[in-house]
C-alpha cells in the first residue's frame, strides 16, 4: 500500500506573517494541495500563533476535504479550541516558545495521567487521536496506555543523519523507526511519521511496512517557492508512490 501524504501549510502562513498581511493564503494552499492529490492536510496552530491563526483553522475545516490534522500543544485553550473547530485528527506536540520548530517527541511517559484524559476528552468529541513522538519502545506503550489512535514517529534524527551523519547512523535511524513501527502495530497503534521529511530523504521512511501517513510541511512550500506547489506536492507523491 502507498504511504498517504499530509501536507503541513504552517509556512505558507509563516511567509504570509512576515509582513503582517493576507497573503500567501495557507486555505488556498490547502486546496491547491489537494487538487495535486495529497491525501490531508496538516496545521499546527501554536500557543504564540506565529504562523496558523485561529481563523486559518476555522476556514480550513470548512473548506478541506480530505482530512484535516491539527496539531497543537496540550495547553487546555488549545484543546477547548480543538473541540469546536472539530477536526478529523488531533495530533499532540510537545511546545517549547524558544524553539524554531518542535524540536523532539512528546514525553508521553512522563505525564500519562494527563494525556490520557485529554485523549479520553477527544475521543468524547469524536476527534481522532495522534501523538508525535521519539521512535522509543518507552514512548510506544506509554502512547498505548494513555489509549491514543495513532502515533506520529518523529524522523527529526533520522533528516539530521542524512544531512550530518555517516550511512551508519542513517540506517540506525532507519531501523529504529521500523522496529517501533511494529512495536506500534502489535499495540493495535496505527502509525504515521514526519519532521524534516524532504525530496531527498523520503524515500527510505515511505519504504516502511506499516507506516500510513508522511507528513511534510517545509520542504514542499521550499520547493514550491520555486516550481509551484502544485507541482511540489506532484512531485513528493511521485516519490511516495515508488514504493
Amino acid at each position: 500500500m502507498t504511504v498517504k501524504l499530509g501536507v503541513n501549510v504552517d509556512h505558507i502562513a509563516t511567509i504570509r506573517e512576515a509582513r503582517k498581511i493576507r497573503e500567501p493564503d495557507p486555505v488556498a494552499a490547502a486546496i491547491i494541495a489537494e487538487l495535486a492529490g495529497c491525501n490531508g492536510i496538516v496545521a499546527h496552530l501554536r500557543e504564540d500563533k506565529r504562523h496558523i491563526q485561529d481563523r486559518d483553522l476555522k476556514l480550513l475545516r470548512g473548506t478541506v476535504s480530505t482530512k484535516l490534522n491539527l496539531q497543537i500543544s496540550t495547553n487546555p485553550e488549545m484543546m477547548q479550541f480543538a473541540i469546536n473547530v472539530q477536526p478529523d485528527m488531533v495530533t499532540l506536540v510537545p511546545e517549547n516558545s524558544q524553539e524554531i520548530t518542535t524540536e523532539a517527541g512528546m514525553n508521553v511517559a512522563a505525564k500519562i495521567d494527563e494525556i490520557a484524559k485529554i485523549v479520553m476528552t477527544l475521543k468524547n468529541n469524536d476527534i481522532a487521536t495522534c501523538i508525535f513522538i521519539d521512535p522509543e519502545t518507552e514512548q510506544v506503550k506509554a502512547s498505548k496506555k494513555v489509549g491514543a489512535d495513532f502515533v506520529e514517529f518523529s524522523t527529526a534524527r533520522y533528516a539530521s543523519a542524512c544531512d550530518l551523519g555517516s550511512i551508519q547512523e542513517v540506517n540506525r535511524e532507519i531501523s529504529a523507526i521500523q522496529d517501533m513501527t511494529v512495536l506500534a502495530k502489535k499495540y493495535g497503534l496505527r502509525v504515521n511519521a514526519g519532521h524534516g521529511l524532504n525530496y531527498r530523504n523520503v524515500e527510505a521512511i515511505a519504504a516502511i511496512e506499516g507506516i500510513e501517513e508522511l507528513n511534510i510541511g517545509h520542504s514542499i512550500v521550499a520547493r514550491a517557492v520555486l516550481v509551484g506547489l502544485e507541482r511540489a506536492v506532484k512531485e513528493m507523491l511521485d516519490l511516495l508512490r515508488r514504493q
